[in-house]
């Protein structure tokens, strides 16, 4: 095989070329096609706003007898025109269309379209979901993406649909928005899109209402994926709305130890349904852990993960990619900011205590070797080789923040203000370095924001707001328009004075934020 099969192309992986049909399709179950393979399509025109409708029977004038058409290969039919199309058309009241199955390129292993129940406007925003959403949400994008795994689930569960629409309609909004500005523009379809995004949301937090309501759906595993898909909703809408209580409501439907009904259900004990759980139980600790940085002290309860099911950690299925480790470490330190702000009393003995502590964690995350980390991560499947050395760098931009984050802490246990200067520098560096990489730039917002908190000077404060808009740009999450906010405002408020307290006063905004 010469060239790249199509398949592996739609699929956005890397085809190995050696065989026809190649290795990834036949293992993965796919029809192995080397170029685009030629459609039968009904309806008014291949393109446009009439394409894949026709007139209804009794319409004055009868459709043209359908004719075999060969789609191009060139992105003529991106997914804008495919929105126009299927927003506008379903809606027009003035002549009566039936819709047809769009061409759309969502995984066949999910099930027939052809006789699914779903209108042309939810195809759509499935459809923009597997292009747009579930490489957004993860580090690396592949076959084992478990954000694709919840399509097949979504067809079989009305809320959980849902939500994945309400994803995909909120950023297709977002997408024609600039850093400077949100408004929606009522003369485009954008004004559609963001009605979807509403109608959507509404149907799934009433559907997960319900669901919690009855003792046999609130325990399972599409109830949970469902609530949990809500805090990334949120990220795209502002970061600032009920991610904490979304996140609240899945680690309680997860954890082994309540007597809902062992938490999620069991009905389904295949492999995928097993990723899925890990894959929650995971990114919920990684959320609440880094979130938990910047919000106000015992916000978020916190959830054993030790407890839960045991996973291995990988960046396929990782939504930020910070590595376990360094996840504990903050984690820690958290709990000690926490101590220092409660109003509980104690002994000499026991704060000599925290302090030796919080000193070791500090060197632990010091020690921790980022290179080995990232080279000894496992693969999935058939996914392709990944650049170890911007995995070292991801990792290294965790690393610093957490070194930073930790001795702002031991400062407040020791009441001193330490220099941190050269680590800032060696933060800001590394950040620059992840610019160019679209994979790894769009997990790295906690590292961003740790460095805006301790800017002084003008270069550096330049330097974070050109990262916070390239971060808007590659996500279109409404969550870093917020967080650029939040720093400007503290730049002002606090210029010229030690940023030494940013760990107390950055919960404190009078919203409880989400800023991963």
């Amino acid at each position: 095989m010469e060239e790249p099969c199509y398949t592996c192309r739609r699929r956005r992986i890397r085809c190995d070329q050696s065989q026809s049909p190649c290795v990834k399709c036949a293992t993965s179950g796919y029809q192995c096609f080397a170029s685009r393979p030629l459609r039968w399509v009904e309806g008014l025109a291949i393109r446009g706003k009439l394409r894949g409708v026709s007139l209804a029977t009794k319409s004055a004038s009868p459709a043209k007898k359908a004719k075999p058409r060969k789609e191009s290969d060139s992105s003529d039919d991106s997914l804008a025109s495919a929105s126009e199309s299927a927003l506008s058309v379903v809606r027009s009241p003035e002549s009566q269309v039936t819709p047809l199955e769009p061409v759309i390129s969502i995984p066949p292993t999910i099930g027939d379209f052809a006789i699914s129940d779903l209108d042309a406007v939810s195809r759509y925003y499935l459809d923009y979901y597997n292009e747009s959403i579930c490489g957004l949400f993860i580090v690396y994008d592949s076959d084992r993406n478990p954000l694709r795994a919840l399509m097949s689930l979504a067809l079989l569960d009305r809320t959980l649909l849902k939500s994945v629409l309400a994803l995909a309609a909120r950023h297709r909004v977002n997408r024609h928005c600039s850093f400077r500005d949100l408004t929606v523009n009522a003369s485009s379809d954008q004004m559609i899109a963001n009605s979807d995004a509403l109608r959507f949301k509404y149907q799934a937090i009433q559907g997960i209402a319900q669901a919690l309501g009855d003792v046999k759906s609130r325990n399972k595993d599409e109830t949970v994926a469902s609530i949990f898909l809500l805090v990334f909703l949120d990220l795209l809408e502002s970061g600032s709305d009920r991610w904490n209580v979304h996140l609240e409501g899945a680690k309680r439907l997860l954890e082994p130890s309540t007597p809902d009904s062992q938490a999620v259900s069991r009905h389904d004990s295949g492999q995928t349904i097993e990723d899925l759980r890990n894959f929650l139980a995971s990114q919920i600790y990684s959320i609440e852990t880094l979130g938990g940085t910047f919000v106000r002290p015992k916000l978020l309860s916190q959830y054993d993960l030790l407890g839960g099911p045991q996973f291995q950690e990988t960046v396929e299925q990782s939504f930020l990619g910070c590595p376990e480790y360094l996840l504990d470490a903050i984690r820690y330190l958290s709990a000690r900011r926490d101590t220092i702000a409660s109003s509980e009393c104690h002994d000499d003995s026991t704060w000599s205590y925290f302090v030796e502590d919080t000193i070791s964690m500090v060197d632990f995350i010091q020690q921790f070797d980022c290179s080995v980390w990232a080279s000894s991560l496992p693969y999935l499947g058939t996914t392709p080789p990944r650049d170890t050395s911007s995995l070292c760098t991801l990792a290294q931009s965790y690393k610093i923040g957490a070194l930073i984050y930790g001795k702002r802490v031991l400062g407040a246990l020791t009441k001193e203000c330490l220099p941190l200067e050269d680590l800032l520098q060696e933060l800001l560096a590394t950040i620059e370095r992840l610019q160019n990489d679209e994979s790894l730039y769009k997990c790295i917002l906690w590292p961003i924001i740790i460095a805006g908190l301790e800017c002084q000077r003008q270069e550096q404060r330049d330097s974070v707001r050109t990262y916070m808009e390239s971060f808007w740009e590659q996500t279109k999450c409404v969550n870093v328009i917020n967080a650029s906010k939040i720093i400007e405002d503290r730049w002002q408020r606090c210029d010229g004075t030690e940023p030494s307290h940013w760990i107390f006063s950055i919960g404190h905004l009078g919203r409880d934020w989400l800023l991963i």
